[in-house]
């Protein structure tokens, strides 16, 4: 592969949208699709998840594993995948809490408050699953 821009930006973009796609028909076949749902957070598989791990992957496999760009990109990809398992796992756990709050108001209290988006982060199955299929995803890509 001559065309760093191939390897380097469509591949991970392109390996992203195919574990979107996947998130989508997962959840068409638990009927609860939603456009949201589907450009949004949380959800099996991770797409952030997919996303770094295949740009992880095709710098190691362009670079090397033992560059400063693979580095650089396995600490992204760390924090990436640590946010999606804490920080914003979190905010998912409060959005539920406060909705039920919500939903335990008075009915004329209850219409002021807006309702939480209350999928955000993701399980670590949600993040291991988007990390497999990244990987070999990334890896059909990169050596055809």
């Amino acid at each position: 592969m001559s065309n760093n821009l191939y390897v380097f930006l469509i591949i991970p973009l392109v390996v992203a949208i195919i574990v979107q796609v996947i998130k989508g028909i997962i959840d068409i076949s638990k009927g609860r699709f939603s456009w949201k749902n589907f450009s949004g957070y949380g959800g099996m598989p991770s797409g952030h998840t997919a996303l770094v791990v295949s740009l992880a992957t095709v710098i190691g496999f362009k670079e090397g594993i033992q560059t400063p760009a693979f580095a650089i990109t396995l600490v992204l990809t760390i924090l990436i995948i640590r946010d999606a398992l804490g920080f914003r796992r979190y905010m998912s756990d409060h959005s539920r809490a406060i909705n039920d709050l919500v939903k335990d108001l008075p009915d004329e209290l209850e219409y002021k408050y807006k309702i939480q988006e209350e999928r955000i982060g993701h399980t670590p199955a949600e993040v291991i699953v988007g990390a497999i299929l990244s990987f070999v995803f990334t890896y059909i890509l990169y050596i055809i």
